[in-house]
């Protein structure tokens, strides 16, 4: 019988050999892979290079795969149109300077009715009333001219805007320079009563 026991208890002290053996290794390779990873973790700038590597790599490919957006320059494009159209219509006339300057003549009838000397009467009915039209006209002149050169100003512009711009400029100065001139009578002056 104490063969068949010790028969027995060998293969159980073998099993239990072999399950600690294993159980060892296994803690080995974990504890060789921490020890690894606590490396590669202390390396410091060495671990990150790849990483950032990556990083650069993903940017140009995500730069490549969506289409570069383009600026089309429809703000830039609208202003200077608007620009331009505010030079002509103060070269040409507004309907609110028209509707200031009948404002003006009728003010003017209603003070010198009756009363009014042959000067007061051109003054109060066509002066005030020519000189508010170049008021009105010279607002939008100058509104044209502004908005002209802030488009002027804008950086990366396509070239027709450049080009729409510098046409509203000059109308817009064109404008105001006519406006200024009618104001203050420069181009023609009122005309009296005796003549």
């Amino acid at each position: 019988m104490d063969i068949k026991t010790t028969e027995k208890t060998e293969p159980a002290e073998k099993t239990e050999t072999t399950e600690t053996t294993e159980t060892t290794e296994k803690v080995e390779q974990v504890e060789q892979v921490d020890g690894e990873v606590e490396t590669a973790t202390d390396a410091g700038p060495l671990a990150e290079e790849p990483a950032e590597e990556l990083d650069g790599d993903l940017d140009e490919d995500l730069d490549e795969e969506t289409p570069a957006r383009k600026d089309t320059g429809v703000g830039a494009g609208a202003a200077a149109v608007l620009s331009a159209a505010l030079g002509a219509v103060a070269l040409t006339g507004t309907w609110a300077g028209k509707v200031v300057s009948e404002r003006e003549t009728l003010v003017g009838q209603i003070k010198t009715s009756g009363s009014g000397t042959p000067t007061q009467q051109i003054s109060e009915i066509y002066g005030d009333a020519w000189h508010s039209t170049a008021l009105v006209n010279g607002v939008f002149a100058l509104v044209a001219l502004i908005v002209a050169v802030a488009v002027l100003a804008l950086p990366r512009r396509p070239a027709w805007v450049r080009a729409v711009a510098v046409a509203g400029a000059v109308l817009g100065g064109l404008g105001l320079l006519l406006s200024v001139g009618t104001y203050f009578d420069l181009f023609l002056s009122l005309p009296t009563a005796g003549s």
